[in-house]
């Protein structure tokens, strides 16, 4: 027996795209209780809400987040605005007793993500924050890996998210699309934006993290700011490199940038055990090479494991073996787990609780990098 699950979606910009076609999609693939229905969508621009509502099958728009809390028909509710306005608008949901899907990172810092847990675990509302790479078939194939032990005792982890597109100094900060850049919407740069994912898959192959040791760097000091039309100072990281101890002893290397010329999201890992180590390449997402010392030493080398398998995770729910998904295919995934956890009763991952881990972490990387030393996370 299936039922609807009503949700009202806060933003319609890029992840808003990404979240509409899971919701969209998942009923198609995989057997759920709770079939998703696109009930509302909300943003401040009406004009431009209504165009998305009509392209992507919502039923109605609102134009006041606010008013959409009120609805009693709505079950979920969907944050996709910028950093600065998910604390304010999931209190309120939790509040009003909806369910909570939060684009990541949590919040702006640890302090505001804390008022968030208590809100959804006063409330006993269901939530989960977007740290979508967890899904991707590899990735998630690399945490059975790990679990089954055939890696051994763990020595390194070592990661890297590198982007190019904010080379010029003529690109301006603030706004729509470009919010990201503005340290007051944002909170940070590409600590909070890429590395974040990086520390959530990081702590969740491989433990939790003690200790951080950063560096970050503003390469343009000031950009114009499209709200204001003023040139304005900078306060965002451009770009962030870290080392760290990882509370099971082994060492941490984490590079993030948005400087980095010919690299449009160059997502990597690699992970070096006692007896074997493993790698994936967001490039070519549905390959994870994989090494293991105890095969016989003539034949000893990188193997590369095509993840397409229908005892592969998520995959036997999609095609016949040797054909791929893609990006898009992760969120749907969050999706199925998400409805999933609801209808057993036991919430997916990662929480809000889970995802202030990693927001600690981005604060003890920025207050390391602001200091010199090395900090404790937490």
């Amino acid at each position: 027996m299936t039922r609807p699950y009503n949700i009202g979606m806060i933003g319609y910009g890029f992840m808003g795209r990404a979240h509409s076609n899971a919701y969209a999609n998942v009923a198609h693939y995989f057997d759920i209780e709770y079939q998703p229905v696109l009930k509302a969508v909300c943003a401040r621009d009406g004009e431009k809400a209504k165009a998305f509502a009509a392209k992507w099958g919502y039923e109605s728009v609102e134009t006041d987040w606010k008013k959409l809390l009120t609805r009693k028909d709505i079950d979920a509710v969907d944050i996709c605005t910028p950093n600065n306005l998910h604390k304010e608008i999931a209190i309120a949901a939790a509040q009003a007793g909806k369910a909570i899907l939060c684009e990541k990172p949590l919040a702006m810092n640890a302090a505001e993500g804390e008022e968030m847990c208590q809100a959804v675990e006063k409330a006993g509302v269901a939530n989960i924050v977007w740290y979508n790479y967890r899904r991707v078939p590899a990735v998630t194939f690399a945490k059975q890996i790990i679990d089954s032990g055939k890696l051994g005792k763990i020595f390194h982890y070592r990661a890297n998210f590198l982007q190019d597109w904010t080379i010029s100094a003529d690109l301006p900060q603030g706004g729509q699309g470009l919010w990201r850049l503005d340290v007051a919407a944002a909170g940070s740069g590409v600590t909070g934006d890429l590395l974040a994912h990086c520390i959530d898959t990081a702590i969740w192959l491989n433990g939790g993290i003690g200790s951080v040791s950063a560096m970050t760097e503003t390469f343009i000091k000031e950009r114009k700011h499209n709200l204001t039309g003023k040139v304005e100072k900078v306060g965002i990281d451009d770009a962030c490199a870290f080392l760290c101890r990882f509370t099971n002893g082994s060492l941490g290397l984490f590079e993030s940038t948005r400087y980095a010329r010919g690299h449009k999201a160059l997502y990597t890992l690699e992970i070096n055990g006692e007896k074997a180590s493993i790698k994936w390449d967001l490039h070519d997402l549905h390959r994870l090479s994989y090494f293991d010392h105890r095969d016989e030493g003539p034949y000893r080398g990188w193997r590369s494991i095509h993840v397409t398998d229908g005892d592969h995770p998520y995959m036997g729910k999609w095609w016949v073996p040797g054909l791929a998904v893609g990006y898009e295919t992760s969120f749907v995934h969050q999706v199925a787990d998400f409805l999933g956890g609801l209808a057993k009763g036991k919430p997916a991952g990662p929480t809000f609780r889970d995802a202030l881990e990693t927001q600690k972490i981005c604060d003890a990387v920025l207050a390391s990098a602001k200091s010199g030393a090395w900090t404790k996370v937490g």
